[in-house]
């Protein structure tokens, strides 16, 4: 055999063990290894609101209108800018005057679904739970006081 011809040969095996090597690799019995802490979120940058009814940003509000039904007042924020915001208050509506406007109904608010845009943070869902469900007037039933969804504007 000529020098050439085994060293055609020779560069042609090399290149064959090589290509099975490579696909070897990728076909592990035990699947793809990855090794390293995972990617996480970045953080909360800027400040957080919470749109009105009306799509006012509002920063830790003492009242807000979460729908054309729903307000909540007196608000005590017990936490606010991470990823769900909570605080007590009192729940009032159209759908429960003339009495609840002289006696509002205590409630545990909860804002969530924090959403991040170029320098602010808007949450998109609230959440009322009331501290005596079965003080709300039957009308109550007809309003959705879970997964209200709430206005973010659009930058």
């Amino acid at each position: 055999m000529s020098t050439l011809v085994r060293s055609r040969w020779v560069l042609r095996a090399a290149a064959a063990a090589a290509g099975l090597v490579l696909l070897g690799a990728c076909g592990r019995p035990e699947g793809l290894h990855v090794q390293g802490p995972a990617i996480s979120p970045s953080p909360q940058k800027g400040p957080v609101y919470v749109a009105d009814s009306m799509g006012q940003p509002l920063r830790r509000p003492t009242s807000v209108g979460l729908s054309e039904l729903v307000t909540v007042s007196g608000l005590k924020w017990h936490s606010w800018g991470g990823p769900a915001a909570e605080a007590s208050g009192k729940l009032s509506g159209p759908w429960c005057l003339p009495g609840c406007a002289e006696k509002p109904y205590d409630v545990t608010v909860t804002l969530s679904g924090l959403q991040q845009q170029e320098r602010v943070a808007y949450y998109r869902r609230a959440t009322v739970v009331p501290d005596d469900p079965a003080a709300l007037p039957a009308e109550a039933v007809k309003v959705q006081l879970q997964a209200i969804r709430l206005n973010v504007p659009v930058y």
